[in-house]
């Protein structure tokens, strides 16, 4: 079973930068699927960017070109780097692992980390 722990969310200003980390420990982390999820209050929880054991990545289309989603095998940890953050990406942030890459697409890996809180204020 895999054990994910997020860490690096903060409360900051619009415009500014911020990297989250999700640390994976149990089977090899090479093997699975990731993914960064948040949920604001009041809404739904959404998928805001995948990775696949191999690199390949995609993303939301709200965080398309400020977000950047990466991973180092050799540290068991998964990166969300985030630039020019806006209010309305306020929100809980979480990690996902799979071992499908269609379940962290979907929203349903089985995989899931405690979330760590980003709040940006304007």
């Amino acid at each position: 079973q895999v054990q994910l722990v997020e860490s690096g969310g903060d409360s900051v200003q619009t415009g500014t930068s911020l990297r989250l980390s999700c640390e994976a420990s149990g089977p090899p982390y090479f093997m699975y699927c990731m993914g960064w999820f948040r949920q604001a209050p009041g809404k739904e929880r959404e998928r805001i960017a995948s990775i696949d054991e191999t690199g390949p990545t995609n993303y939301t289309d709200s965080v398309k070109g400020r977000f950047t989603i990466s991973r180092d095998n050799a540290k068991n940890t998964l990166y969300l780097q985030m630039y020019s953050l806006k209010p309305e990406d306020t929100a809980m942030y979480y990690c996902a692992a799979d071992l499908w890459y269609n379940r962290v697409v979907a929203g349903t890996p089985n995989y899931w980390g405690q979330g760590t809180q980003v709040t940006v204020s304007s």
